[in-house]
């Protein structure tokens, strides 16, 4: 029998700057990109000058999109769309450009976006990232910058100013002064930015991505991940300062450098200073979903957008890797003894944790909890922010008795408090007390309980199954007490 083949899409991002083809597998809350290339054309150089599409980059476009395409079908992607936006949008030969292009891949659907459809695809995409995300979109790319106003109850008042790396380096002739002058000037007859004043700014798009990965290098910031990336406005006015007048040699000597954006880097640390002085943002949030994420929440999976990406990840990891679907509803239970003046925050983490806390299950012994430490940390998924990781995965190495001074757990005692590091070894040491105890069987856990007795935790047995004071159990109750800094006993109450 042929297997069934695979759902998967594909969408084309033609940009002002570069060209990417992302082709993500399944329909799920969390895009799975599996394919995902990008080449620099620059379309837009010169447009401002001319009016038109950079000929060496249309020839360029040309043939490349023929190999996207050839890729996407041979992958069997379905839809398949290719997304233009400002350089496309603005330049006299657009048109005919995307006509040659129908010409040579009939039957392929090619959209020119607006700036305001450009700026809804990636407001979507942060929403998609960043669950819960509130404040300004900025979304900058080779030709435009794409402001839009997101809140709970939707999107509004989107903007598009030519304001891309491209295009405001051709306006200012690569003057930084001028560009300075021409973003303050666009930015300010922004009429509705000052409903956004004191909200958080998200930053989305390559040449913001760099910033983020330039300042992750220079501080040596223990996780090199770009998405959800915080910063306070000090710290982002000091970034913006060091790389507008940093030499293009001194940045290419930073580990990871993004070399081909290095030439963007002022403009783009400039374009964000401007921003930051007009909004005064409350703290500044890198974003990796963007339009090309958003198109997928619009065209693949539109009624999946509300779930919440960290369960759905979570509830996958718990079907792939663990042993049971249901345990962590009494793990969850079971643990609510820990913190009772808990956060509504702190109990969903906890909930996340019970629902991972087996995922090492099918691991070799010796490296569960490393294994378990890195693949949380590391999770591919939208959703999770940066300090919400490192507990996460503190948590679930120490249910899998990671030592605590192990060097693998340095990025979780590097971001998070010594009361979040301390909570996060509580839990991990119940979890492994309560799989001691069970075996990872929901019906064993049943009959146990942890209680508190004035300053004293108790372990109580109510089932003859689980009445017994085995060595494992004893040093796991011992453990959790000494994290407590508290005194432990057993009771055992029989029940039938």
């Amino acid at each position: 029998m042929e297997a069934e083949q695979p759902c998967r899409s594909a969408v084309v991002d033609l940009g002002s700057n570069s060209v990417r083809l992302v082709v993500f597998e399944g329909r799920s809350r969390n895009p799975l990109p599996i394919f995902n290339e990008k080449a620099v054309l620059r379309l837009g150089r010169g447009l401002t000058e001319t009016g038109k599409l950079n000929e060496e980059g249309v020839e360029m476009a040309k043939e490349v999109l023929s190999r996207f395409h050839a890729i996407a079908r041979a992958m069997k992607a379905d839809p398949f769309e290719i997304l233009a936006t400002a350089a496309v949008r603005d330049a006299s030969n657009g048109p005919a450009f995307v006509q040659t292009l129908r010409e040579s891949m009939p039957g392929v659907p090619i959209r020119i976006l607006s700036g305001k459809e450009e700026a809804d695809h990636s407001a979507i995409g942060v929403m998609c990232g960043i669950p819960g995300a509130s404040g300004l979109v900025a979304d900058v790319g080779g030709g435009s910058l794409e402001l839009i106003h997101l809140t709970p109850q939707g999107r509004h008042d989107a903007t598009t100013l030519p304001l891309g790396m491209i295009r405001l380096a051709d306006r200012s002739g690569r003057d930084l002064d001028k560009a300075k002058t021409l973003a303050d000037k666009d930015i300010g007859g922004v009429e509705w930015l000052p409903k956004v004043k004191g909200s958080t700014l998200y930053l989305v798009g390559g040449a913001f991505r760099a910033l983020a990965r330039l300042q992750i290098a220079r501080t040596q910031y223990p996780l090199n991940i770009v998405h959800y990336y915080t910063m306070d406005v000090q710290e982002a006015r000091e970034m913006t300062g060091w790389l507008q007048n940093s030499s293009r040699r001194s940045l290419e000597r930073l580990p990871g450098a993004p070399r081909k954006r290095l030439d963007d880097t002022p403009f783009a640390a400039m374009v964000l200073r401007r921003l930051m002085k007009k909004v005064q943002p409350d703290k500044i949030v890198f974003c990796v979903d963007g339009l090309r994420e958003g198109w997928y929440m619009l065209k693949v999976a539109p009624d999946i957008l509300a779930q919440n990406p960290m369960d759905v990840v979570a509830r996958e990891m718990c079907a792939r890797f663990g042993r049971s679907n249901s345990l962590p509803y009494a793990l969850m239970k079971w643990t609510d003894f820990l913190r009772p003046e808990e956060t509504a925050e702190e109990k969903y983490l906890r909930h996340l944790a019970c629902y991972l806390s087996d995922i090492g299950s099918h691991d070799h012994p010796e490296y569960r909890a490393e294994q378990t430490y890195w693949r949380i940390l590391r999770v591919q998924s939208g959703g999770f922010d940066h300090p919400s990781r490192a507990w996460l995965a503190l948590a679930l190495a120490v249910r899998y008795a990671a030592d605590q001074q192990a060097p693998f757990l340095a990025t979780s005692r590097a971001l998070l408090s010594e009361a979040d590091w301390k909570s996060a070894v509580v839990l991990g040491l119940a979890l492994r007390l309560a799989y001691s105890l069970s075996g990872g069987a929901g019906q064993l856990l049943e009959g146990t309980s942890l209680e508190w007795e004035g300053n004293a935790l108790v372990l109580i047995l109510t089932s003859a199954r689980v009445a017994v004071k085995g060595e494992s159990v004893r040093r796991g109750l011992e453990r959790l007490g000494q994290a407590l800094d508290v005194a432990t006993r057993f009771e055992i109450e029989l029940v039938g």
